[in-house]
Formats: structure tokens, sequence, C-alpha cells
């Protein structure tokens, strides 16, 4: 402590705190007291991601029908309104669905999926589940069986069986916690995984920073979850924050 008290030139105090939350050298403290954009990680270091945005690229180009799949709570919301507005800034039209809580459940279901696959205009082709999905296992069956290919995007603990994760046979499965991703940060909440999801397609597209638009939905979101707000969530949450304050979106109500 008395190292990162004589480089950073903080009282004793401030330098307890700052050991009370893992940060012990003057790069730490660095990182904690100024945040950068820079110190994100590259999307593509999440398992899936290439997989999940070739597919994203295909329904695109194909002109098929995309359907986000989210969850009623602020996580599950904000992240869905980010992702249909995102698509939206490409000019690509996604439909959207919240489940009901009470004839529908928590996370992906059958009852959700009939009424996915039952709207006017015909069915989802591809359906993007965001801060659900990872214990949906027949719910995730049945849609493979009607025909829909389906991209997780979760930050939950998947089931297991056994003290092995249980993985729903999904199209591509975007959750930093799954059991099998290497991806190094683990505390994305639902809208931060969504977030690396937009990041990886504005790659793909060359849409440049365009990503960063969406750092408010970020930052309510990761607020909101109560996720740590340390390493990469620190920096989220700075940003989206500061685009509130600064740069207010006039988001669409969806």
């Amino acid at each position: 402590m008395r190292e990162l008290i004589d480089t950073i030139n903080v009282p004793e105090s401030i330098a307890r705190i700052l050991v009370a939350r893992g940060i012990r050298t003057f790069e730490q403290a660095k990182d904690f007291f100024r945040p950068s954009l820079d110190r994100l990680n590259d999307p593509f270091l999440m398992d899936d991601m290439s997989r999940a945005v070739d597919r994203i690229q295909q329904a695109i180009q194909n002109g098929e029908r995309i359907t986000i799949y989210g969850d009623y709570d602020v996580d599950g919301t904000t992240s869905t309104a980010m992702l249909a507005l995102f698509f939206e800034s490409m000019g690509v039209q996604v439909a959207y669905h919240i489940p009901d809580r009470f004839t529908e459940g928590y996370g992906l279901s059958v009852a959700g999926l009939d009424r996915l696959f039952a709207v006017v205009g015909g069915p989802p082709s591809l359906i993007l589940t965001i801060d659900c999905g990872i214990t949906s296992i027949d719910a995730v069956a049945y849609a493979r069986s009607s025909g829909a290919d389906i991209i997780i995007c979760d930050h939950h603990e998947p089931m297991r069986s056994g003290g092995k994760p249980q993985l729903p046979e999904a199209y591509a499965i975007l959750n930093p916690i799954k059991g099998s991703c290497s991806y190094p940060y683990k505390h994305l909440c639902g809208c931060g995984v969504g977030f690396k999801l937009i990041q990886a397609i504005s790659n793909r597209f060359e849409l440049g920073d365009r990503a960063y638009d969406f750092l408010d939905f970020v930052a309510l979101a990761s607020s909101a979850d109560i996720v740590s707000l340390q390493g990469e969530n620190r920096i989220l949450t700075y940003f989206g924050l500061k685009r509130i304050n600064e740069t207010p979106h006039p988001h669409k109500c969806l």
C-alpha cells in the first residue's frame, strides 16, 4: 500500500479503498481513474462471436425476418431496445418480443415462440435472445424444429449436470461464463454482451465507432442489474453516463 500512496500521491485512506478493490499498482490505478475505450476487449475474443456475426450477415443479405427476444427487467428491455435501434441505424428492420411474465414466464419459452411463429408476415428465421436463453434447452430445440436459428446473448449461469454446463443446441451462444469461453472479462450484464455483438457487427460492416452511440443503454443496464463496476464494466458505464449527461440520445420509445 505504501508504494501505491507514493506512486499516485493519494492519502492512506484512499489507498486503503483502492487496495480493497484489488488495485495495487500504478497501471491499475490509472485504468481505474482514467477509463479508456481503447482498453475494451476485442469482441471477437468471445466464443462463437464470428459464427454469430456470419449468421446475422447472411440474414441481412438474404432479407430474412429477424426477431430480438428479450426479458422484462431493465437489463432485458434496455438490451432489446439497443439492438433494435442499432439494426434500424443500419437500415435493417427487425421485430422484437418482450415476454409476458404471467403467460410466458421468464426467458425463451415455447409459449413465447408460438407467438412469434404466429405473427402476420411470417415467422422469423433468426431469433436473437438477449439477457436470456442460456437455460432454455427445450425452447431452443423447439425453435430449431420449427425452422428458426437461435443466437443466444446472455450472461447468466447455464444449467449443470454432474458439475458440467448443459448448453442449448443454439446456432451460437455468446456468454462469457458459459463454461467454454475464453473471453477475458466475465462480469458483463446482458446489455454488455449485446454491446459486444454490436461492436463485432460494426467491425464486420465497417461502421466505425457506431457502437459507442449505444453506451448509454449499457450504463443504464449495468447499473440496474448491479453487476461489478470494475474492469470493462467500469469503462462501459463511465462513458455511457458521460453520453447521457453530455450528449443525450433521443431514442425512440419501442
